[in-house]
């Protein structure tokens, strides 16, 4: 990450615990650069799964990457309000232009309304049995999921509009240029 700077882009590679990409997305640029964690940005981005499927996203995201914490945040910008989707996922690292990380199944939805739901259980369970997730994962995933929660409760970073307002307009800038 020392030579990453803002404005730069990169691609997103989404990895299972067995070691397989499971979703890649095209280019994301990089909107800030701090010691615990990463912020990205993009727009109608091509995502591909592992099964050969592939979509457009739908409007502009800011994304929040972690060095060491085990989830990431995407705060989707929408016509009726600010929507996040949180990846219960490993911390991120950086190689060859590629930002990479582990999904752990289990995901935040968080409504416009502030409501939020927990979602992919059951997907989470059998992929803990399929791919023998370690009790330490476990754990974590486990932690995690509850500080995301009450993170996003206490409206804190970065479940702040002011501040995905601020990442957005730094977005449209780089994206002048």
């Amino acid at each position: 990450m020392d030579k990453l700077k803002i404005g730069d882009t990169l691609v997103i590679h989404c990895y299972k615990h067995n070691g397989v990409i499971y979703e890649s997305s095209r280019v994301a640029y990089v909107l800030d650069i701090k010691d615990d964690y990463i912020v990205l940005g993009d727009e109608n981005v091509l995502i591909t799964k592992q099964d050969g499927r592939t979509w457009h996203t739908k409007g502009s995201a800011i994304m929040f990457f972690y060095k060491s914490r085990w989830f990431n945040v995407i705060a989707q910008l929408k016509e009726d309000g600010i929507f996040y989707y949180c990846n219960i996922a490993s911390p991120f690292v950086i190689d060859d232009n590629a930002l990479k990380y582990i999904d752990y199944d289990l995901d935040l939805r968080v409504f416009s309304d502030g409501a939020f739901k927990i979602l992919d259980r059951n997907e989470y369970n059998y992929h803990k049995k399929l791919m023998n997730y370690p009790d330490e994962i476990n754990y974590i995933i486990k932690e995690e999921l509850s500080s995301l929660i009450e993170m996003k409760k206490a409206g804190v970073f970065p479940f702040d509009k002011e501040i995905i307002k601020h990442y957005y307009d730094i977005f449209q800038e780089i994206k002048k240029k």
